[in-house]
């Protein structure tokens, strides 16, 4: 759950499935909101606070999600660009990017690329898993990558 007031359907959803023997996961918030309130009597009363998609891989059994490999903190830690199977234009693009999400037009003025040869690199990147779109036309590399 991310958001939640004290009163909310959501905290009946969150009951029933926490009686049903499903996990409960709640991210917390300011402590100044009252949607936010919900999430925090959650935690108290023992969902899993989560900060992190890892925080929610941790407590799902291996394999249980579509497609992907059971992930540990370590083994999410960001390869070498040199350990992905893409070209060596790709690679630099991953470079350029760093860790954190960045814009077409941050990237570009790092790179000095031209931005239809950018947006190329980077939709095989996004295709591959390399990279996440992010809303607001940001970019992420995504874990591995």
């Amino acid at each position: 759950m991310v958001e939640a007031a004290l009163p909310s359907g959501s905290l009946i959803t969150a009951r029933l499935a926490s009686e049903a023997g499903r996990e409960v996961f709640a991210i917390p918030g300011s402590i100044h909101s009252p949607m936010s309130r919900g999430c925090h009597a959650l935690i108290r009363q023992g969902a899993k606070l989560v900060e992190t998609a890892q925080d929610v891989l941790e407590e799902l059994p291996p394999g249980s999600w579509p497609g992907s490999p059971a992930l540990t903190r370590s083994s999410q830690a960001s390869a070498p660009a040199e350990a992905l199977d893409c070209s060596p234009a790709q690679r630099q693009v991953l470079e350029l990017m760093g860790f954190d999400p960045i814009g077409l037009d941050a990237l570009q003025a790092r790179g000095g690329w031209p931005v239809a040869e950018l947006s190329a690199h980077l939709l095989e990147l996004e295709l591959n898993g390399a990279i996440a779109r992010l809303p607001g036309q940001q970019f992420q590399r995504r874990g591995g990558a």
